[in-house]
């Protein structure tokens, strides 16, 4: 398909997101014309890269060079942006105009002043964690990008992921914060959790560096194994394995360090128990476990019983 069928794209705001986007897509062979952004040098340093792209520190000079205009601004001002461009018909172009955000908890409703120009409003948000290296290039690749858009822009945006070698995935209106917030736990919250291990392991004498030194390999295993089998065969641990006196053990042990470290444990061996009932052969003593979670949970939820907690 030659680039002259294909839209022209515009990037306001020139982050992580969009130089990862903005590359690629130029890769994909798509024309990206112009990018914009509060830094001036940050713009330029983006289109520098790609050919016959443009930088600007104009937000509008990007509507008028682009078909697709992409917001990779923060969330707080995704609304604001919106209600500062102005659209119009553009005779040279064979397509018509888009404007689209790339957050994922913002709802679309916010490009209403868009919409309300005749303008075709989106989202398109690349379920990823930019590093902002070149890498991102390859490693989005097989990555999912959601999408919540109607008619042709949908189908375009649709094309968009593909090119990225990424999986799309529709969303329904109304639906973009839950959808964000669950996603942490495959994201920040992940991270969080290699913290409270390196934070008790602190306690034994082990160096963070150590500590992830000896855990990422466990954790790239444990994706590795949920990609090949499935959530529920990829558990492991005590209560995979029926351990119930190993569960009662750690779960005291917590409880006596103070602060919320058995409350996490208890809370993330609910969800364990609940993966473990979903097994064709569920272990023998569950219920046993359930048990000892729910009444460790009953005493490290309470207020009055939390100490000093271990940092």
């Amino acid at each position: 398909m030659s680039q002259s069928s294909l839209p022209r794209i515009g990037f306001i705001g020139a982050g992580r997101l969009a130089r990862c986007l903005a590359l690629a897509f130029a890769r994909a062979g798509y024309p990206v014309t112009a990018v914009a952004s509060r830094s001036a040098d940050s713009a330029r340093r983006l289109a520098d890269q790609i050919e016959h792209c443009a930088a600007s520190g104009n937000a509008q000079q990007v509507v008028d060079a682009a078909d697709i205009v992409f917001l990779a601004v923060p969330d707080d001002s995704i609304g604001t942006t919106a209600h500062t461009l102005r659209f119009g018909p553009d005779n040279a172009s064979r397509h018509s105009k888009a404007l689209v955000h790339c957050s994922g908890a913002s709802p679309v409703e916010l490009l209403a002043p868009a919409r309300d120009k005749g303008v075709s409003i989106g989202g398109f948000h690349p379920l990823y964690l930019f590093g902002g290296e070149l890498a991102d290039l390859e490693r989005i690749a097989g990555c999912s990008v959601t999408i919540e858009a109607d008619g042709a822009l949908k189908d375009t945006l649709t094309a968009l992921a593909v090119a990225l070698r990424c999986h799309p995935l529709s969303i329904p209106p109304g639906g973009r914060m839950l959808y964000h917030g669950a996603a942490h736990y495959a994201a920040s919250f992940a991270l969080c959790s290699l913290a409270e291990c390196v934070a008790l392991w602190r306690t034994l004498g082990f160096a963070e560096d150590d500590a992830l030194r000896a855990l990422l390999p466990m954790l790239a295993g444990t994706i590795e194994t949920a990609r090949d089998k499935g959530l529920p065969n990829a558990l492991a641990g005590p209560v995979s394995r029926g351990d119930t006196g190993v569960v009662q053990k750690q779960l005291a042990l917590l409880e006596g360090l103070g602060g919320d470290h058995a409350a996490l444990y208890g809370l993330l061996t609910r969800r364990a128990i609940g993966l473990a009932r979903r097994r064709a052969n569920p272990p023998a003593t569950i219920e046993a476990i359930s048990e000892a979670v729910e009444e460790s949970l009953s005493r490290s939820l309470n207020p009055a019983a939390a100490g000093a907690s271990v940092k």
